[in-house]
């Protein structure tokens, strides 16, 4: 809670109308709540104070009409969702999670920076194994900004006549450029692959060079995030074109306990999240098998009329995860 002083310093200027000082003591407020690691609280004090993104002169829908199109199939480009989850359904390693607390401060006050002659992060790059929570992290941002969450169709965009990705590509940043939003490159590594790789033909090649030329000619009002699966393969060049690269890796012990507590939100259990035999259970899982064996945990206790989520459920749903993936080998 801010202390007495600043409240009554908030207060006074507010009754006052006086709008520099009731800024300042905000600002005052939330960089308290953010010191004592209120991180949650902090971001939405900013978004009261600064607002969200405006996008009130294309509404969703008006949005989703003017997606543009494949040319060679008619296949739309993109796919925009309205984000549902917040800051608090994903958990992070430390370093990350300060970075993604950055990132959006530097939005929600953008136009503080841009009076010092200064713009916000707008070009990340998502790294890491499957599952591991980058397209959520995209959608919380989208979330936590107020704005549409854009996912890039790389199946519509990468097209088999000469030319014709190149110029998908082309129509995705002049759509995303005019209307604030969070455009997820998933899949990056397609778009994006090393140019001197010699089983890839020439058309790949000037796909590389074609992003590149667009992303140095990018100055649209978009975050843009690439996420990719494959980092290794990608051109080198393709990194200098990204302000920060985040990379994400499955939950250790110490994040296992808060990721346990956020999924099973709202389930009564019997068991103690932070014992050693049920973060046992779940070691060397990433986020998404994590979901999904307490998905179906879950399910189980339901469908046997239980009240309560016991670590019989839990096992009972990682042998079947442990069949799932002998399978898939």
């Amino acid at each position: 809670m801010a202390s007495g002083k600043l409240l009554r310093q908030l207060i006074k200027s507010g009754a006052n109308g006086n709008v520099e000082a009731f800024r300042t003591a905000s600002e005052e407020v939330i960089r308290e709540e953010r010191d004592k690691h209120h991180h949650l609280l902090a971001n939405d004090l900013e978004k009261m104070l600064y607002g969200h993104a405006n996008t009130a002169n294309k509404p969703f829908f008006s949005l989703v009409k003017q997606i543009p199109n494949d040319k060679e199939r008619g296949l739309p480009l993109l796919h925009i969702k309205e984000p549902i989850r917040r800051i608090e359904d994903v958990v992070l390693s430390d370093q990350n999670s300060a970075l993604i607390d950055e990132i959006l401060q530097e939005h929600h006050r953008q136009e503080v920076l841009k009076s010092h002659g200064l713009s916000p992060v707008d070009r990340l790059l998502f790294c890491g194994p499957p599952g591991c929570g980058k397209t959520l992290t995209a959608e919380v941002m989208a979330s936590e900004l107020g704005r549409p969450l854009a996912i890039v169709r790389i199946d519509s965009v990468v097209s088999s006549y000469l030319g014709e990705t190149a110029s998908n590509l082309r129509q995705v940043l002049d759509f995303v450029s005019s209307v604030p939003m969070v455009v997820l490159f998933d899949e990056f590594d397609a778009l994006a692959k090393e140019r001197a790789d010699v089983a890839d033909h020439g058309e790949l090649k000037r796909v590389v060079n074609a992003f590149l030329q667009l992303m140095d000619s990018y100055e649209g009002k978009s975050l843009l995030i690439a996420a990719t699966n494959h980092e290794g393969i990608l051109d080198a060049a393709v990194w200098r074109r990204f302000d920060e690269v985040l990379v994400f890796e499955p939950p250790n012990v110490k994040q296992l306990p808060p990721l346990l507590a956020c999924k099973l939100r709202g389930l009564r259990r019997e068991f103690e999240i932070d014992s050693t035999e049920v973060i046992n259970l779940f070691k060397g899982m990433s986020h998404a098998d994590v979901e999904r064996v307490l998905r179906r945990a879950a399910k189980e206790m339901v469908l046997g009329g239980k009240e309560f989520l016991s670590t019989r459920h839990l096992q009972s749903a990682i042998r079947r995860e442990d069949t799932r993936r002998a399978r898939m080998k």
